[in-house]
């Protein structure tokens, strides 16, 4: 078994503690989400499951089968990275279990441009934790690659996921769209954040998405091979379970082969 975990930071805050709670929490917004197509390559929001649980589950219905590892990369909210920081440790807990990681790929990953091995950004971030347990529902045993991104280039994220993308492998980025707007705004910014994302615009900025930096890399990515770019579900935190005077914007899409 692991030698070190990380453990979880916000279970109990973010999403269920208690395992049953959980299980059942996740099969529920699993029936509820629209189906899809499969797609390999995903961008779901990390914030309370209560707030974009719903949303992102639209992206985890189009997990397809055969998954044997993650990359899951997104934006750093307390620990600043110039590039990619990847983590030292054996595994990812929550309260469902280890997911164990691939350290074989996060050695050969260090050796790229802008990545380095730093476990400061990984200790109290949310954006990669909140994922998981859904993760770990809907496919079951697999090994994990997880990256936060903070100043890399789209160029640099790319590589890394090219250097992961083997064909078995879940691309996931974690990003919510604008933050703290009336719904009325939010709704109008999220709308046009939408369009560039299905565009392929691989300029995205901080204020349209927390995420930018990891989901440019992916249209980056997704340019260089042919990929094109689905909405699943867009709403915010007014649509699902908060107030309207101050909302997070969600969204998933999926970026399947282009027909």
């Amino acid at each position: 078994m692991s030698n070190t975990l990380r453990p979880p930071a916000v279970a109990g805050l973010f999403y269920p503690e208690n395992p049953a709670e959980l299980r059942a929490w996740v099969r529920a917004a699993l029936a509820e989400a629209p189906a899809h197509p499969p797609a390999r390559y995903l961008i779901a929001p990390h914030a309370g499951w209560i707030y974009s649980g719903e949303v992102a589950a639209a992206a985890y219905r189009c997990i397809p089968p055969g998954i044997r590892r993650v990359l899951l990369m997104g934006p750093v909210h307390r620990v600043w990275t110039p590039g990619l920081a990847l983590p030292t440790v054996d595994a990812f807990l929550t309260p469902l279990g280890p997911v164990v990681l691939d350290r074989a790929a996060i050695a050969a990953l260090a050796t790229l441009p802008g990545v380095t091995l730093d476990d400061l950004p990984h200790r109290d971030e949310h954006c990669i934790e909140v994922h998981l347990p859904f993760l770990q529902s809907v496919i079951g045993d697999f090994t994990l690659i997880p990256a936060v991104v903070g100043g890399a280039s789209p160029a640099m994220v790319a590589n890394v996921i090219e250097a992961c993308d083997d064909g078995r492998t879940l691309i996931l980025v974690s990003s919510d769209l604008s933050h703290y707007h009336d719904y009325d705004t939010a709704k109008r910014l999220d709308a046009q954040t939408a369009r560039h994302i299905l565009s392929l615009d691989d300029h995205l900025v901080g204020e349209q998405a927390c995420g930018a930096a990891a989901i440019n890399g992916l249209l980056y990515y997704a340019k260089r091979h042919g990929l094109g770019a689905e909405l699943l579900d867009l709403r915010n935190s007014g649509d699902t379970a908060g107030t309207r005077d101050r909302v997070v914007g969600y969204g998933s899409f999926a970026l399947r082969p282009a027909a």
